[in-house]
């Protein structure tokens, strides 16, 4: 073999070595490219699916916030309803209690409201001997009713006449606008007890109100303000 051939030869080792070279270089590059793709589709599907959990995120958010915001929007809308239920039925109360100042000031009718609130407590006490107590300035005038309503409970009770002690050293408040100073007032009535102080009658104008008003509230509401009361 001559210098030529073996030039020759050795050229065509060389050529088969790059092309050897090219094609595994060309492999790398497609899987190294493959690679990359595959690579970058992760990512962008990762990428994707936090945007998506933080879009769901914000989008509860933004509900809740919207629940709440609600809630508290229609909580206000309740209250300013309640209040003024309130403030309607206040204001009947307070009517009804400038009304019981008028039957103290009808002496003719008020002495006949005494008579009957000592004999519906002396009903409830079902005692021998009771205190009572009055307004100051009521002091004569249940004085002039008090034989006749202690007889009268003894007829209908079948006992004999309890014993009647009216508390002339501690008295009901004075009536509303009258007291020197503000604080406790009473529009009439009285307050019997029994000799032991254990029970108590409240038979006073104010009082009967409270309870004729407390039982009949919800009617009340009802017919005023078209609902029932919550």
């Amino acid at each position: 073999m001559n210098d030529a051939d073996v030039s020759k030869q050795i050229q065509q080792m060389v050529r088969f070595i790059r092309q050897e070279a090219d094609e595994k270089a060309n492999e790398i590059s497609v899987s190294a490219e493959e690679e990359f793709n595959i690579e970058k589709l992760q990512i962008v599907d990762a990428e994707k699916k936090k945007v998506r959990q933080e879009h769901g995120r914000k989008s509860k958010q933004v509900e809740v916030r919207k629940k709440i915001d609600y809630s508290m929007q229609l909580n206000a809308s309740r209250i300013k309803f309640l209040q003024a239920q309130d403030d309607v039925v206040n204001a009947m109360k307070e009517a009804a209690s400038k009304e019981l100042l008028r039957i103290a000031n009808d002496k003719k009718g008020y002495k006949k409201v005494l008579k009957g609130l000592i004999v519906q407590s002396l009903q409830r006490l079902k005692e021998p001997a009771v205190l009572l107590r009055c307004r100051e300035i009521d002091v004569g005038m249940v004085e002039s009713v008090l034989e006749e309503a202690r007889k009268e409970y003894a007829e209908k009770a079948k006992v004999q006449p309890p014993k009647i002690t009216i508390d002339k050293i501690v008295h009901l408040p004075p009536p509303p606008g009258k007291a020197e100073s503000p604080g406790p007032s009473c529009s009439g009535g009285v307050v019997l007890a029994s000799q032991d102080g254990k029970i108590v009658c409240e038979n006073t104008l104010d009082a009967r109100l409270d309870v004729i008003f407390h039982q009949k509230l919800p009617e009340i509401r009802k017919s005023l303000l078209g609902t029932p009361s919550a």
